[in-house]
């Protein structure tokens, strides 16, 4: 009896874990009911880029030449999709650096979105110039959420506080962070990235 009851007990266990991993998963911003996604990815590391796990660096006060230490994340295109992450900058002796991007792959490739950070800790749209925020200086912590609607909109939330919404074509898109010198921009950088998530609706 004791067996059954055990036996029983295992497997009303594994029906809860099935219908929990069926729930729609809760994001930080954004209307739901959103699905959890976890997409590959790939390191890009260009001329003094440096990664290790979470850890992007550019060793380099370089201002020409693509200096890059990156992840970049597979291709989606339609929907809505949500990035999460939080940076931390641990040194920053150059300026200019772009910490997150939403790069549009088709049907024209280029950069779409650039979110970038100027000693002093100012965060700006690298397209456009406009401000998104400030405090992101040596030591903080500060939480980046990027919501994009393929063909409507693309929402930049720091800190949970909505920053910009701008127009979205249709097409394919992807996601990058780690640390990217901008065209006006230079190391050396050293920043640790954290609590990466992805979902779509």
């Amino acid at each position: 009896m004791r067996r059954r009851l055990r036996t029983a007990g295992v497997a009303a266990t594994a029906v809860l874990g099935l219908i929990a991993s069926a729930t729609p998963a809760n994001a930080q911003v954004g209307t739901g009911p959103w699905t959890a996604e976890n997409p590959s990815f790939t390191v890009q590391e260009r001329g003094c880029g440096q990664v290790d796990g979470l850890n992007f660096e550019l060793t380099c006060s370089t201002g020409s030449g693509d200096q890059r230490a990156e992840r970049r994340y597979v291709t989606y295109t339609g929907g809505t999709r949500q990035f999460e992450g939080s940076f931390r900058i641990a040194s920053m002796a150059g300026s200019r650096i772009s910490l997150k991007q939403t790069f549009r792959d088709a049907p024209t490739a280029g950069p779409y979105f650039m979110l970038a950070v100027e000693r002093g800790g100012r965060l700006y749209a690298v397209h456009g110039g406009d401000t998104l925020g400030s405090g992101a200086t040596v030591g903080t912590s500060v939480r980046v959420n990027t919501v994009h609607q393929v063909g409507s909109t693309h929402k930049v939330y720091i800190n949970g506080s909505l920053k910009q919404t701008v127009s979205s074509s249709g097409g394919s898109y992807y996601d990058k962070f780690g640390a990217y010198r901008t065209a006006s921009g230079a190391g050396p950088v050293k920043v640790t990235w954290s609590g990466i998530k992805f979902w779509r609706k």
